[in-house]
């Protein structure tokens, strides 16, 4: 755990060091209101074990720091997530949880104009999972009996703004297990509409 948060804190200085590059620039920073829908997969090394997609939901806040082209946007988002397993000889097993993600990544506008913007984006996620459920099998609930519930992970997408309104499209991929014993790592897509207030 400590070796990834050395990793979310680098992340977080290379992404002050780029905005030094366009400093000359004036600042604009902006907050607004945040929703959308998850698609979640865990994968697993357990050779009884397949993934599958479950759909979920999520909400919450964000703010953008612009300088120029480049910008920087933190959110704090809560997420229901669902996903599925097939396990041989031992049916379907399903796995909900809740999850606080804090992603921060830097972006770049492809298009810029006053009132539209194309433009492409990656960083980091930091994500603390809580109320996690599985409805399997005792064999497997072993298993996911430590669940772990810090998460490191990465992201990136694609998005557009139009006038206040912004459209996301990203994929998200942990680095840390959320189950030791079978190697599961959450990987989901994303797409998410928000509103700057200001």
């Amino acid at each position: 755990m400590k070796q990834q948060f050395l990793a979310f804190c680098s992340l977080l200085l290379c992404i002050t060091c780029s905005m030094d590059t366009q400093a000359q620039q004036t600042p604009s920073i902006h907050f607004g209101i945040k929703g959308g829908a998850n698609f979640t997969k865990t994968s697993t090394e357990s050779s009884s074990l397949e993934g599958k997609y479950g759909f979920g939901y999520q909400a919450g806040a964000m703010v953008r720091f612009d300088i120029g082209s480049l910008y920087v946007q933190g959110e704090t988002l809560f997420n229901k997530r669902k996903t599925s397993y097939e396990a041989k000889d031992k049916g379907e097993a399903k796995l909900t949880w809740n999850a606080i993600d804090i992603p921060v990544v830097i972006g770049y506008k492809f298009i810029k104009t006053d009132d539209f913007n194309v433009r492409a984006f990656a960083g980091g996620v930091y994500s603390y999972a809580f109320n996690n459920k599985l409805s399997v099998s005792e064999s497997l609930q072993e298993g996911f009996n430590k669940f772990d519930k810090s998460n490191i992970g990465f992201t990136g997408g694609v998005g557009i703004d139009y006038k206040n309104f912004t459209v996301d499209l990203r994929y998200e991929h942990g680095l840390s297990n959320i189950s030791k014993e079978f190697k599961s790592k959450p990987h989901s897509f994303s797409l998410g509409i928000g509103y700057f207030l200001f």
